[in-house]
């Protein structure tokens, strides 16, 4: 085994800045901290005391556990007693950002006599038997085999590793490179999130200035509809990465100065290269993992690669349209943020929740169906699982702009539809010429593809997804009208949180550019007007066409919207410019009673002669911002494989992995082409020049017809 030191991680790059912070700034982090509060990111001194009661039982049935399958193969009980056996925790709880009612992740690690069979036998036996254990579940086929529960009120997900050792010392560091050796990959991933986790703290300069900057950025992340790693946005390891990035850049910074230069930062990121918190690791293990000189890798839309070996892209999920919508929400932030340092908004303002369904006038409404409880919990979450398939072979059609996934879903009537959960994505087109398409065939494919790999396991009689077009002002018969309507803000407000601060967003910009060493990459989009109340006064005169809509659920036409074109304003972009953006709008609307508190207790905290002055010769020093870690990353990459890849060669390589996600279907299906045919007097573009699906029995339903006329 290593010596600790062998264990310690040092920072890719130097600071940016050491300065150290001024009373405004300790100020503004003492109101982001207040900001958060009515959100239950912490918990009170006794539910953190409960969790550590949860833990302390756990571990005690591991032990005791270990030591009763050591008995049972004979093993002598003095040994028996001495080969130990530990509980690690990782994500949110170990990096001491979980919220209230969170979960816990912990990893049971066990020496090499204790198998992974007799972790989901006899253990998961052990545990049913606890009289504070309900809800257990077995998924011992998943990709990282877990054990779910819920122990005395708290939700647990429990891996499994055995180690190659005798027994497992208290003080086991799980950062030592050579515990891999031998390991299955089971037993490598299993390990990798304590190993990633306990790798971040180590890189972090100041820990607590990280925690307050992570709880701030993952509540935003979460309201403004940008956390999900399984949808294609960032999960919480990925939103971690770059706080830790972040913290290094600034090692004397505290949290809200970290917050706004997270922003900052990232928000002028080269992402054709990896974020990285570390040099990369070389090691004769030969795991796979992300690797510089491999093209495949270099080529993902966005690269964030975990700290330890085998190094991983967090971010692999991403695709065109969720990167497009993560990139406009920094923007965003970082363009509120620089009002919070002149005074002129709210720490509430940038975790204002997103309007997805005030930005788009199309829809398409997805539903996985089921007549029981019967595997329904698995049905939903395998469905969940493959939607971001089903948005890269949208995103493959030229004239969608944007796909864009609402992470939040939304169950069906508890007394008519009580098994039935939807999605709903939001549609931006590239063109507004008259458009002619069919997109039968990708939904009756992306319904084959979940159905066939549900099996026999999961699928029962009654099982379906249904796909329906719908326009916005025809939502309202799947959500409440809370998810539909927009509040109303006071006029002053709104003058008061106007993004009119030049000089600061100049400040800024021009330091980054004249010092960064590559192009921001672009992702701007059609900057359009919001509605403030999309349902309003439509209920009547929509009724009819709604009642059309359900008989014939996916045909889109554009032929009857000239009268609805002359009330309602063309689709929101989430990207913000100084003179139309959704910023200005925001503090149109009433505030609730949590974000009134919050507000009252942010002015208390600052007053007139606080304003941050961001002016040039002032505060702030010329920042030479690292844009990306290319010249960092480890010299397993050749000099023509750490070159910057082309948009032309991204884009050709992303169409490549979508064609392999294709391919699951069939192993003979030839290469996907682009034919356009006549149906119906309707013009069919082919994404996929795939096997006939007539044989679907859901083709019908899931229809989908877009005829598009300005």
């Amino acid at each position: 085994m290593s010596s600790p030191a062998s264990t310690r991680f040092h920072a890719i790059t130097d600071p940016v800045s050491e300065a150290l912070p001024k009373p405004v700034d300790i100020k503004l982090t003492d109101a982001l901290k207040q900001a958060m509060t009515p959100f239950d990111v912490i918990e009170s001194s006794d539910e953190m005391q409960h969790r550590m009661n949860v833990l302390a039982k756990v571990n005690q049935l591991v032990k005791q556990w270990i030591i009763d399958v050591s008995l049972s193969k004979n093993m002598p009980a003095s040994i028996a007693n001495s080969v130990g056996g530990n509980v690690f925790t990782f994500g949110s709880y170990r990096l001491g950002v979980h919220t209230k009612g969170a979960d816990i992740d912990a990893l049971c690690v066990a020496p090499r006599h204790v198998d992974r069979n007799a972790f989901f036998s006899s253990f998961a036996d052990l545990l049913n038997a606890q009289t504070e254990v309900t809800q257990l579940t077995v998924v011992e086929d998943a990709f990282v085999p877990v054990i779910k529960m819920i122990f005395d009120g708290i939700e647990m997900d429990m891996l499994f590793a055995r180690l190659g050792l005798q027994s497992i010392p208290e003080s086991l560091d799980l950062l030592d490179l050579e515990l891999l050796r031998n390991l299955d990959m089971k037993c490598v991933r299993s390990l990798n999130g304590c190993r990633v986790t306990d790798a971040i703290l180590s890189l972090v300069p100041n820990a607590d200035s990280f925690r307050t900057a992570l709880r701030f950025i993952k509540l935003w992340a979460k309201r403004r509809g940008i956390y999900s790693n399984v949808l294609g946005y960032l999960g919480g390891v990925s939103w971690a990465m770059l706080v830790a990035r972040t913290c290094q850049l600034y090692p004397n910074a505290v949290g809200a100065t970290i917050v706004q230069k997270f922003f900052l930062v990232f928000n002028q990121w080269n992402w054709q290269q990896p974020v990285l918190l570390t040099r990369m690791v070389e090691s004769d293990l030969n795991l796979n993992g992300w690797t510089p000189s491999n093209f495949s890798d270099r080529s993902q839309l966005m690269q964030i690669i975990t700290p330890v070996y085998p190094h991983q892209n967090s971010t692999f999920n991403v695709s065109k349209s969720t990167k497009t919508i993560l990139l406009e929400e920094i923007e965003r932030g970082l363009k509120i943020c620089n009002e919070i340092f002149i005074r002129n908004a709210k720490w509430i303002d940038v975790i204002e929740p997103a309007d997805f369904f005030g930005r788009y006038k199309h829809y398409i409404v997805l539903a996985a169906k089921a007549t029981s409880d019967d595997k329904y919990k698995e049905w939903i979450g395998l469905v969940e699982s493959k939607l971001r398939k089903l948005v890269l072979t949208l995103e493959r059609n030229e004239y969608f702009d944007i796909v864009h996934i609402n992470p939040k879903s939304y169950p069906g009537n508890s007394q008519s539809e009580p098994y039935v959960i939807r999605w709903f994505f939001g549609l931006r087109f590239t063109s507004t010429e008259n458009i002619n398409l069919d997109l039968t065939k990708d939904i009756s494919q992306f319904v084959e593809t979940v159905k066939m790999q549900a099996g026999g396991k999961t699928l029962r009689d009654g099982m379906n997804i249904e796909v329906q077009y719908m326009k916005r002002k025809q939502l309202s018969q799947f959500l409440p009208q809370s998810a539909l309507k927009l509040k109303k803000r006071s006029q002053s407000q709104n003058s008061s949180t106007k993004l009119s601060s030049t000089n600061v967003s100049n400040s800024s910009d021009r330091t980054v550019s004249e010092n960064s060493q590559s192009t921001k990459e672009n992702t701007t989009g059609d900057e359009e007007s919001l509605e403030t109340n999309p349902l309003q006064g439509e209920e009547s005169e929509t009724k009819e066409e709604t009642d059309k809509a359900s008989a014939n659920p996916l045909e889109l036409t554009k032929e009857s919207e000239q009268t609805d074109e002359a009330k309602e304003n063309t689709v929101v972009d989430t990207n913000i410019s100084a003179n139309t953006t959704e910023h200005n709008d925001m503090t149109d609307r009433k505030e609730d009673t949590c974000v009134k508190s919050s507000e009252n207790l942010e002015s208390s905290n600052l007053n007139e002669n606080d304003k941050i002055k961001l002016s040039e010769g002032e505060e702030n020093i010329q920042e030479k911002l690292p844009m990306s870690d290319e010249n960092n990353v480890t010299k397993l990459a050749t000099d023509n494989n750490k070159r910057p890849l082309s948009d032309q060669e991204a884009n050709s390589s992303q169409e490549k992995r979508m064609k392999v996600d294709s391919d699951d279907l069939n192993d003979k299906r030839e290469a996907a082409n682009n034919q356009n045919s006549i149906h119906d007097g309707l013009m069919e573009k082919e994404l996929l020049d795939s096997e006939d699906l007539r044989s679907v029995p859901s083709i019908q339903k899931n229809s989908i017809r877009l005829n598009l006329k300005q």
